[in-house]
């Protein structure tokens, strides 16, 4: 993997990624918005880094288009609001891995030069708390109304303002 392209609504923390990863020899180009990746993509980049929530608006919607005009990189979800039902469907739209920030340039590098699952991966000891299901399961319906929070609100059968508020606050550890 020679170059990368970081998308990330959070400038300072692009930038301390590509700060890290030129260090490692990579040549590292940042985008804060989907214009901005769709033509930096147009470079053809061996890896991307695309995080999920760009300025409110969800990554996943930017994954297709980037993978059709860079059709040979390998695509990494990074996102501090990591869940089961968006991880599932970026790997179903093409990434070819999905990582909770915070995540090390380490685990970074990793994620995006792994070529096959691990079968032997440790299976958690605990089960998710009650808490964290909630969660799992407002991410899973939002998902399946498209990212809509009044949709999603009125299938939950709540009102689209605590809804925002619920998505607003970081998921819940395990």
């Amino acid at each position: 993997m020679q170059t990368l392209l970081i998308i990330d609504d959070d400038e300072t923390f692009a930038a301390v990624l590509a700060r890290s990863l030129s260090r490692r020899g990579l040549t590292v180009h940042c985008a804060a918005n989907p214009a901005a990746a769709l033509a930096a993509a147009t470079a053809a980049p061996d890896g991307i880094v695309l995080d999920l929530n760009l300025a409110g608006d969800s990554g996943l919607r930017l994954l297709p288009q980037l993978l059709q005009r860079a059709p040979a990189a390998r695509l990494l979800v990074l996102t501090g609001y990591a869940s089961i039902a968006t991880a599932v469907e970026a790997v179903k739209l093409g990434a070819v891995n999905y990582l909770a920030k915070p995540a090390t340039v380490d685990d970074i590098l990793a994620a995006l030069g792994q070529q096959a699952a691990d079968p032997a991966l440790a299976v958690g000891s605990q089960p998710m708390s009650l808490k964290r299901v909630g969660w799992e399961h407002l991410q899973r319906v939002l998902a399946e109304h498209d990212g809509n929070v009044s949709a999603t609100a009125r299938a939950l059968g709540m009102h689209r303002r605590s809804l925002q508020r619920m998505l607003a606050k970081r998921p819940v550890k395990e």
